[in-house]
């Protein structure tokens, strides 16, 4: 077979087949296409033989029809799957040629292959893609690791198809091994955090407002021309506003109130805590789900009887103050989120631009929003932020919303309303606002159990006392 395909895409379930017209569809690029059962080749070349799809039937044909330097983006389920591809082509390609892992791997897996095939001279990319299968036809946003050099090649293919925001293309290197995949387990987990803060302002308007979902809707479709502009929030209103054909209720009362998950949320939460950042906002989106789907047990409390608060009338402005908690708790979810990138970055030696990773995600990702153009202005501003919340205008932000935002925890609260994320987040902003922390008791618990020493404010230390002595301070350093 003739090596005239400058990029191949093996996988063709709907992400490969959408990502492989996307490729074919722009200018320059020439696309090779394999899947493991070829009547899903089959399938797309009927489909789509505008695309001009350079098909093969054996991983050998598909090899030899990509001209030098081989790149080949992998597309199928991640773990064994991967693994099976990678090894196909790693006996097949030649140093300097490129395998790119286009799945939702876990970074620590790319890591691992990287280290193995990089001594082959073959590079190995992991790439984060998100925008789901909607954004693979039409344009995700694309972080990719790897080295350097391959960026070179692959770069320029992947500016080709990525989604545009304000005339740049949504995609960045955004460091070497994992990197990419890191950066993309991350904005998974703040768009757990960013839809359970969503979910929450819905329960309230419904549940406090008073307000019905079509009403609702055209609360959220009011808020996505403000501050609170994003992707996440039009669906929302587009959700709410849907009536279900079957028995003409709102979409959203017939469908079964348990959400489920494929993990990023996860192993962000795991990654951090191994990091030591905290990332309430995201550990308590995973938790929510959890509880969501725990119906024996959500069913023996409700089988107590025990009295439930009786919902008032909403306050005067509730609406507008819903709006100013979601965004101060949006803030803090993505201050978490960077906390987490700085760390990792730190960790593994990546050396990743935040600005950059706020512009990618402008664009074709889930998580798209105008609040990204803001914080990527911040981190030009000052790439060494403390936290995200220091930012004149996050900050400035915070403090225009702190009052709504704490009567809208005490009004939930008061009403019975379940707001994981929302008080989360607020109890991060006063925990790091706070002058004292109750951490000196914790201090001083450990040390009287564990003997852990602890620190004093007044003399360098560390000290321990003799608790079960006579109490006496030692110094133990």
């Amino acid at each position: 077979m003739s090596a005239v395909a400058n990029i191949g895409v093996v996988g063709l379930a709907v992400m490969g087949s959408n990502l492989a017209r996307n490729l074919a569809s722009r200018e320059g690029n020439t696309v090779a296409v394999y899947n493991r059962t070829y009547a899903r080749t089959q399938e797309l070349l009927e489909e789509h033989p505008e695309a001009g799809f350079v098909a093969s039937t054996t991983i050998d044909d598909f090899v030899a029809s990509l001209a030098k330097p081989r790149t080949a983006i992998i597309m199928v389920q991640a773990g064994k799957g991967t693994d099976a591809v990678i090894e196909q082509l790693r006996e097949r390609f030649e140093p300097g040629d490129i395998i790119v892992d286009g799945g939702n791997a876990n970074f620590h897996d790319t890591i691992e292959r990287e280290a193995r095939i990089a001594p082959s001279g073959i590079h190995f990319v992991g790439t984060g893609i998100s925008g789901g299968e909607e954004g693979a036809l039409d344009g995700p946003s694309i972080m990719p690791g790897g080295t350097a050099e391959s960026y070179e090649t692959l770069g320029p293919i992947l500016a080709s198809i990525a989604a545009v925001a304000e005339g740049e293309p949504c995609v960045t290197h955004v460091g070497t091994d994992g990197a990419g995949h890191f950066v993309k387990m991350i904005h998974n987990g703040i768009e757990y955090a960013d839809m359970e803060l969503i979910g929450e302002a819905y329960d309230l308007l419904r549940r406090v407002g008073g307000l019905e979902p079509a009403g609702i809707a055209d609360v959220f479709t009011a808020w996505n021309d403000g501050p609170l502009q994003s992707y996440l929030i039009e669906i929302t209103a587009e959700v709410l506003r849907h009536t279900d054909a079957k028995t003409g209720k709102p979409f959203i009362d017939i469908v079964v109130d348990e959400a489920g998950s494929k993990g990023t949320g996860v192993w962000t939460v795991q990654n951090s805590l191994d990091l030591g950042v905290p990332v309430g906002g995201v550990a308590e989106a995973v938790f929510a789900r959890a509880v969501s789907g725990k119906r024996a047990q959500r069913d023996a409390v409700r089988g107590l009887g025990l009295a439930r608060p009786t919902a008032t009338a909403a306050p005067e402005g509730f609406v507008d103050d819903v709006a100013k908690a979601l965004y101060a708790s949006k803030v803090v979810a993505y201050a978490q989120g960077f906390d987490a990138i700085i760390a990792g970055a730190e960790k593994y030696g990546w050396n990743i631009d935040k600005g950059a990773v706020a512009k990618i995600w402008r664009g074709g990702c889930i998580i798209r929003a105008q609040f990204l153009n803001v914080l990527a202005d911040a981190y030009a501003a000052n790439p060494n932020l403390a936290t995200l919340l220091e930012a004149p205008y996050f900050a400035q932000a915070i403090a225009d919303g702190q009052e709504a935002w704490r009567r809208v925890v005490v009004t939930a609260t008061q009403a019975g309303v379940p707001i994981p994320g929302f008080s989360a987040a607020l109890s991060y902003f006063d925990s790091l606002s706070a002058e004292r922390l109750p951490a000196a008791l914790v201090q001083g618990q450990r040390d009287f159990f564990g003997a852990h020493t602890y620190r004093r404010v007044d003399t360098p230390g560390p000290f321990h006392t003799l608790w079960s002595g006579d109490r006496s301070e030692i110094q133990t350093a």
